[in-house]
């Protein structure tokens, strides 16, 4: 019997978001046919994890593949997915897991990215001149490394596709990121970077999977400020969704979750080199948040929440874990 896989959302008060979820749940399910594949969120909407953990413990599974459904390893990747499967492990005596990692940066995201830049062209008025300007809007987060990431990814989606490049022959005058929350630059801050850039044309691409209250305010905040910009050609792509091409990824984590084959870069993780403003997290637990489903009648869970216990992974600190 193949271990199952348990896809891990964070949760969104969405209810477009929460079936969007459902419905990526559903493709993996028909695509892996013969494994058990099931869905749940740490918080924010059902189904919780700790029920889809209980179903297939129910069925007999006492090994299960648990991908996270996050594209950048943050707070939720690296100490609310595991906090919330490490209590699951106590509930369910005999229970293992292995942890995969997040799903980008990927190859095939940046292919995702592109076609839904390309629907936001040719969805539009015929072209302006000047080129085609990109802002890449990440969730944004209080951990640099995984803020690093979206400008990491924005920087390799502009490759090949800068100006002279081969973008179907529309080369990009720049791919800039920005952040919808907790990070800078704002959209509004990225927006006018890039007007200033000389960008006639710009194409808002969310970097997230699915539709959410976040994603909607990415559009609402681009709308605004194109609103008082008229002279600025503003377009909002679509986010990443449910399709094939997503689910590619998440097979390939879940394959390597079970091989074993986890090449998670650490290198800048705060919770491991001192950066410069974040020394005080070496070796810090990362406590997950209080989970409002989670049926333990705890608020905050507690360092030894986060060990997977076994060779699921290590720690850097008292309690952050990384899946090897």
């Amino acid at each position: 019997m193949n271990a199952p896989l348990l896809v891990v959302g964070h949760g969104t008060q969405s209810e477009a978001g929460v079936a969007d979820f459902g419905r990526f749940v559903g493709r993996l399910a028909r695509r892996m046919a013969g494994t058990a594949v099931t869905g749940g969120f740490i918080e924010l909407s059902r189904p919780p994890l700790t029920e889809a953990v209980a179903d297939l413990y129910a069925d007999g599974h006492r090994h299960v593949a648990a991908v996270p459904l996050v594209l950048v390893g943050a707070g939720h990747g690296k100490g609310d997915i595991p906090g919330a499967m490490a209590r699951e492990i106590v509930r369910h005596p005999g229970l293992s897991y292995a942890y995969g990692r997040p799903l980008g940066p990927h190859p095939t995201l940046l292919t995702l990215l592109d076609e839904r830049l390309a629907a936001a062209l040719d969805a539009g008025p015929d072209p302006v001149a000047g080129g085609t300007a990109v802002l890449l809007v990440g969730r944004g987060s209080t951990d640099p490394d995984a803020n690093a990431e979206v400008h990491k990814v924005a920087r390799l989606f502009w490759e090949g596709r800068g100006a002279g490049g081969p973008e179907q022959g529309r080369g990009l005058a720049a791919v800039e990121p920005a952040f919808i929350s907790l990070a800078r630059p704002s959209v509004p801050e990225g927006l006018e970077r890039l007007r200033r850039l000389g960008a006639e044309r710009i194409v808002v691409l969310p970097y997230f999977l699915f539709s959410g209250v976040l994603p909607d305010r990415v559009v609402s905040e681009s709308e605004q400020w194109a609103a008082s910009h008229p002279g600025v050609d503003v377009r909002c792509a679509e986010v990443i969704g449910d399709c094939d091409g997503l689910a590619d990824i998440v097979v390939e984590r879940y394959e390597e979750a079970l091989r074993g084959d986890i090449r998670m870069n650490c290198d800048t993780c705060v919770y491991r080199i001192a950066m410069p403003g974040f020394e005080d997290k070496v070796g810090a637990p990362q406590t997950p948040h209080h989970h409002p489903d989670d049926p333990s009648g705890h608020g905050h869970g507690h360092a030894g929440d986060h060990g997977h216990g076994g060779d699921h992974g290590h720690g850097h600190g008292a309690g952050h874990v990384h899946a090897r």
